[in-house]
């Protein structure tokens, strides 16, 4: 049995997991997920809508990224935004592939609550696919059909490592139609059922390619689901993009274990929570500048400062020092050193301890 693929157990899909165990970190991701949710409620609608884009656009740009897709952030986020109708004087992004991404992703969570069909699976599917020469190597918006086996491999040619068979072509579909009755039916608990779904849809590798997107897709709509809300603050696949070894290794020990996921539970649970702590960490951030813009309303600021400020708000890159000033705001080091010392006396930066012959500035809350 232990060289058995989990899809050719006898029982397949009754999986198992030990309850007391899931049921525990459930609760404390849970937990987590209402602490999002009350500092999420303090804050304004343009923040909100805001932190949901940016939450959009990194798991659609970390999704593409754990397939080794690069994608750029400036083009998803624009299209992220003409597609919500945040941007109506702009235009789309001209890459078709990334059109098509952030198309797959809002028809996910904006219409969550929808019955997931075939239908709408072929359409992610030729979404996903745009390009006229990948129609030659795979086929696009229905279930793979070869009778070559469909594998998971890594390594050099003629030394690759097999590490996942999935079903044939001729079972998927009515494996599919399983999962996606279960989708539609099952009574088990939202965020558990992300968990199996994804786990199950990608079992199953129903598609010639694209299975992990369209795989964490379903994942991201059922989380959706649970949550209520189309607003997406937290980003699993960025998460799982950080942990991506930890991500395809327990993956393939629960593919060719039995029937007791429980492993995978716990482990989807955990970047579960990881990923909503990280997400009330930048919400915690974002409401701390609120708050330090609301107490300075009245205090005057040139533009170069305001600029610099934001920065260092939203996560300055490096250390600010008076030539890195002067580098962003293409000023003088002098004009610099004056905006900074300025600040300084009106007790937003200050110095910080530092080795190095350069003297370094942070927000006084950061001190």
């Amino acid at each position: 049995m232990d060289n058995m693929y989990i899809w050719q157990q006898k029982d397949f899909p009754n999986f198992s997991w030990d309850s007391q165990k899931v049921l525990q970190r459930l609760s404390e991701v849970k937990f987590c997920a209402g602490k999002l949710s009350g500092i999420m409620g303090t804050l304004g609608f343009e923040v909100k809508e805001t932190a949901a884009m940016d939450s959009i656009t990194s798991d659609i740009i970390m999704s593409s990224a754990i397939e080794g897709i690069t994608l750029n952030r400036d083009d998803v986020r624009s299209s992220v935004a003409w597609q919500l109708g945040l941007d109506k004087a702009g235009i789309p992004a001209s890459n078709q592939y990334i059109e098509g991404v952030v198309e797959v992703m809002l028809d996910a969570i904006k219409n969550c609550n929808e019955v997931l069909t075939k239908e709408k699976l072929f359409r992610w599917h030729t979404l996903l696919f745009p390009s006229p020469m990948r129609l030659e190597r795979i086929t696009v918006g229905a279930w793979r059909s070869s009778p070559l086996p469909m594998q998971v491999v890594s390594g050099r040619y003629g030394r690759e490592k097999v590490h996942y068979e999935a079903p044939d072509s001729s079972k998927v579909p009515e494996m599919m139609d399983a999962l996606l009755d279960y989708i539609a039916n099952s009574s088990v608990d939202g965020i558990l059922k992300a968990a199996i779904a994804h786990l199950w849809f990608v079992t199953i590798h129903p598609f010639g390619d694209g299975n992990g997107r369209l795989g964490r897709t379903i994942m991201d709509m059922l989380l959706a689901r649970y949550d209520g809300t189309q607003n997406r603050f937290y980003s699993m696949s960025a998460t799982i993009a950080e942990n991506r070894k930890a991500y395809y290794d327990v993956l393939e020990r629960t593919q060719k274990g039995g029937l007791d996921i429980s492993e995978w539970m716990l482990w989807f649970l955990d970047c579960l929570e990881s990923a909503i702590n990280k997400a009330i960490g930048i919400t915690s951030r974002t409401l701390q500048k609120a708050v330090f813009w609301s107490e300075h309303s009245e205090v005057v600021f040139n533009s170069r400062q305001i600029k610099i400020i934001n920065m260092l708000w939203d996560g300055f890159d490096g250390k600010l020092q008076t030539g890195k000033w002067a580098k962003i705001n293409k000023c003088s080091n002098d004009t610099a050193l004056r905006d900074i010392q300025d600040l300084v006396s009106k007790g937003v930066l200050v110095k910080k301890e530092s080795n190095g012959r350069s003297t370094e500035y942070v927000l006084h809350s950061d001190n």
